[in-house]
């Protein structure tokens, strides 16, 4: 790795350690409890910008999918392939905080409500992205499968978005566009999606790097000796 992208994973690693720990200090110590749900709602501000970074992993796929087919180009390929792993990722914190935070609320775990059962339908999704990518009998075959469900895959995203506007859901609205969060609380929520997107950043170029470096060792095996 040249000497530019270690610098510049270095920057990334530091901004995502800084704003990790300013967001820890703003959920735990600085923004008020919420007077209705008490202090269960402090998932809110994980559960929210993992949220926002699945969905923003799988609209990467989307994109570097496109190009892949388009081009052939197996950069575009590995970023789609490692933005998918990392979405998956966050998919799942974002069913398991789900969960924690409507035990209390809602007095359930789980219910087949519209968000969340949309949510499970593109984790569900993505998770055949990945094993379609894993069972393929060529990578360049698993590529091109893994690029046509990571544009199709991509149409339960905004579906998972307007869930709570098309249909009645016990799902709370998204009181973030409607302005409904005090000052405080948006602050830290803001802090909190910024910290969470620097690291999806992060683990998905380390991730698209590995992946290029494994292709390429790949391809140097394949040559025949002279």
């Amino acid at each position: 790795m040249s000497g530019k992208h270690t610098l510049w994973n270095n920057v990334l690693f530091g901004l995502g350690l800084a704003l990790m720990i300013a967001a820890l200090y703003m959920v735990f110590l600085y923004v008020p409890t919420e007077k209705h749900s008490g202090i269960v709602q402090r998932i809110f501000y994980f559960h929210v910008p993992v949220a926002w970074v699945s969905f923003l992993a799988f609209f990467v796929t989307f994109i570097f999918s496109i190009l892949y087919l388009w081009k052939r180009v197996m950069k575009w390929d590995a970023i789609a392939h490692a933005s998918a792993e990392v979405g998956v990722i966050f998919t799942t914190l974002v069913l398991i905080t789900g969960p924690i935070w409507a035990k209390p609320v809602w007095g359930i775990w789980w219910t087949w409500d519209a968000r969340l059962t949309t949510s499970l339908v593109l984790w569900l999704t993505y998770v055949a992205y990945l094993l379609v990518r894993s069972y393929a009998t060529e990578p360049a075959r698993g590529a091109r499968f893994g690029a046509v469900i990571g544009i199709v895959g991509f149409i339960d995203v905004p579906i998972v978005f307007m869930t709570v506007n098309l249909w009645r859901t016990q799902h709370p609205s998204a009181i973030v566009f409607e302005g409904g969060l005090a000052s405080p609380m948006l602050a830290t929520l803001l802090v909190s999606i910024a910290a969470f997107t620097v690291l999806y950043v992060l683990l998905t170029i380390q991730s698209a790097n590995l992946k290029v470096m494994e292709a390429d060792i790949g391809y140097l095996r394949s040559v025949p000796e002279e």
